[in-house]
């Protein structure tokens, strides 16, 4: 039998078939596609007409947007996230709303800002290590006299707290602190607000979707970045290298740090783990989160109501940034977790590492998380 000549033979660009002579067939992006991919694996612009791959379509379940007439005629409103052609957002405090999020935002007291919210930060506390703290609350409400009370706990002799809006909470909001030192946290009313909150119905702990992160100021880490990498490589190494106990000590399952907090993943060096880590592939949903410019930001931990749980928690990123500036990383590969929590002095952190058998293994008393 006679060989067809298959030289000028046409295939379609997504599954790779032939398009038999005279079949018809259309293109995308200048490819040939089979009419079975072009009707099962295309979109149409609503805006502009152009056909594009499903995949590399933008927009939300009722509209279809390619690349550029999404990022050159759409915003999304900075509460509920909603699309908008920018004919369509109202615009307050340099954000973008849908009418709805728009008029709320006039009709409260501002008391609970939008997500983007960042205020220039006000440093409490003499030290040259600094802890900002943001604590998800949820089940009671984004409520906005609730928030109000919440602060007027919290902020009775300075403006150290502020209260945000949280997309990732059912029912909550995100209570944040600017920077402060670790004794002025310590002496701070963070038991008063936490039992506000359980009084207005909130909980932390007791939920699905809380966190408690951590951001520490970069600066303290090193006198350039180079020195601040350097020890930000040792940090990650010392959460590498003892993910088994952090995982406990975090009160987080598996499947929720993989999905707030995803692990870099274990190398062989503190500078390959930080490698890795740079290249941004966990965004900022990364056990250290190093997308921001100022802090680094320990993400690790449940959200928790419960005071003596909240201060062992600072005081346990306080003990891991001790451990990277004052330890090679040849030394930190020496270092085990008994090693580590034998140099551990305070008595908040000491209890804590004991109720979750990460200390000793000895009987002691715990009382219920919120």
């Amino acid at each position: 039998m006679e060989e067809k000549n298959n030289e000028n033979a046409i295939y379609c660009s997504h599954c790779g078939a032939l398009i038999e002579e005279g079949e018809d067939y259309e293109e995308v992006n200048g490819q040939p596609v089979c009419t079975e991919c072009y009707e099962n694996h295309t979109v149409t612009c609503d805006r502009c007409g152009e056909v594009m791959w499903t995949e590399d379509s933008y927009g939300d379940e009722y509209s279809t947007l390619c690349r550029h007439c999404y990022e050159n005629h759409y915003v999304r409103c900075s509460c509920c996230d909603a699309l908008l052609h920018e004919d369509d957002a109202y615009h307050l405090d340099g954000y973008a709303y849908c009418s709805d999020c728009y008029h709320d935002e006039l009709d409260k007291n501002r008391s609970i800002h939008d997500y983007g919210y960042k205020p220039d930060p006000v440093f409490f506390g003499d030290s040259h290590r600094y802890f900002g703290v943001e604590l998800e609350i949820d089940g009671a409400g984004k409520d906005s006299d609730n928030a109000d009370e919440i602060l007027s706990v919290g902020n009775r002799s300075d403006e150290f707290i502020y209260i945000k809006s949280d997309g990732s909470l059912d029912d909550g909001m995100e209570i944040v602190s600017h920077p402060a030192s670790l004794e002025y946290h310590k002496a701070y009313q963070w038991d008063r607000i936490m039992s506000k909150a359980v009084s207005l119905g909130y909980r932390s702990h007791q939920t699905s979707t809380c966190g408690l992160h951590v951001h520490v100021n970069r600066d303290c880490l090193g006198d350039s970045r180079e020195e601040q990498d350097d020890t930000i490589s040792r940090i990650l190494f010392f959460v590498e290298s003892h993910w088994n106990e952090l995982l406990k000590f975090s009160r987080r399952s598996e499947y929720s740090m993989n999905r707030w907090a995803a692990r870099y993943g274990y190398e062989k060096t503190g500078r390959e783990i930080l490698d890795k880590a740079k290249k941004g592939n966990n965004g900022r949903y990364a056990a250290v989160n190093l997308m921001n410019y100022s802090t680094i930001e320990f993400r690790l931990f449940r959200g928790t109501l419960k005071i003596n749980t909240f201060v062992a928690t600072l005081e346990l990123v306080n003990a891991i940034i001790d451990v990277a500036l004052s330890f090679s990383e040849e030394g930190l590969h020496k270092l085990s977790w008994s090693d580590f929590v034998a140099t551990i002095a305070e008595p908040e952190l000491i209890a804590y590492l004991k109720e979750r058998r990460l200390y000793i293994n000895e009987e002691t008393t715990t009382e219920e998380d919120m």
